[in-house]
């Protein structure tokens, strides 16, 4: 009797996790399409096909919702990374890293970040697990940054924190989405594309 109430109890763990991994998938994607102020609790619980107070026993507001779909997004980054090479040339996984932050962004998987003075901003400086990731994903990006420096495949005249926040910053590009509706480049080509300004600047080269 003892082993069925351990059966029963973990088919409901594993029911719950199953219901909060739809939830986040759902404000993944519409906090991608909408952004956080757009988007509202009504429609996740909708989406997910749940009743609002359901949703609210597993995230107690719209900032929780928010924050769990960013943490989401950071521990795949954070899985992305650690399949990465460690004998790889540093730049060469600086570029890898942006191509899969492009991809993401193109495939509507891609939070938008939120703004300087946002409640969802607030929300995530609070979140320890969000935090965490964001910190370990900079130190490995940063290491890899300074090295490619040292190497000369990177500009040692750019700080290190401003070649880190560009990086980032790919993950909310607006040039991919307007190249996107243009409707001539295939998702391929406008990561090629976006990748050469972001590695190899706009200035003319000799062929």
């Amino acid at each position: 009797m003892k082993s069925s109430n351990v059966l029963k109890v973990s088919f409901k763990e594993q029911m719950l996790q199953a219901r909060e991994e739809a939830i986040i998938r759902t404000v993944n994607l519409l906090l991608a399409e909408k952004g956080f102020e757009a988007m509202t609790v009504d429609e996740v619980a909708a989406s997910v096909g749940i009743a609002k107070a359901s949703l609210y026993k597993h995230f107690p507001s719209k900032e929780d919702l928010a924050a769990a779909a960013m943490v989401s997004v950071m521990r795949r980054a954070q899985d992305f990374i650690a399949t990465l090479p460690g004998d790889a040339a540093p730049v060469d996984n600086l570029r890898a890293v942006v191509r899969w932050t492009m991809w993401v962004k193109l495939a509507g998987e891609m939070p938008s970040l939120p703004s300087q003075n946002s409640k969802l901003r607030a929300a995530l400086v609070g979140n320890r697990d969000y935090m965490d990731g964001l910190l370990e994903v900079s130190d490995v990006l940063g290491a890899w940054i300074e090295a490619a420096q040292a190497d000369g495949s990177i500009s040692a005249q750019i700080p290190a924190i401003a070649i880190l926040y560009t990086v980032y910053a790919r993950a909310c590009d607006p040039v991919l989405e307007f190249l996107k509706m243009g409707g001539q480049h295939s998702n391929e080509q406008i990561m090629d594309l976006v990748m050469r300004t972001c590695f190899d600047g706009l200035n003319a080269r000799p062929l």
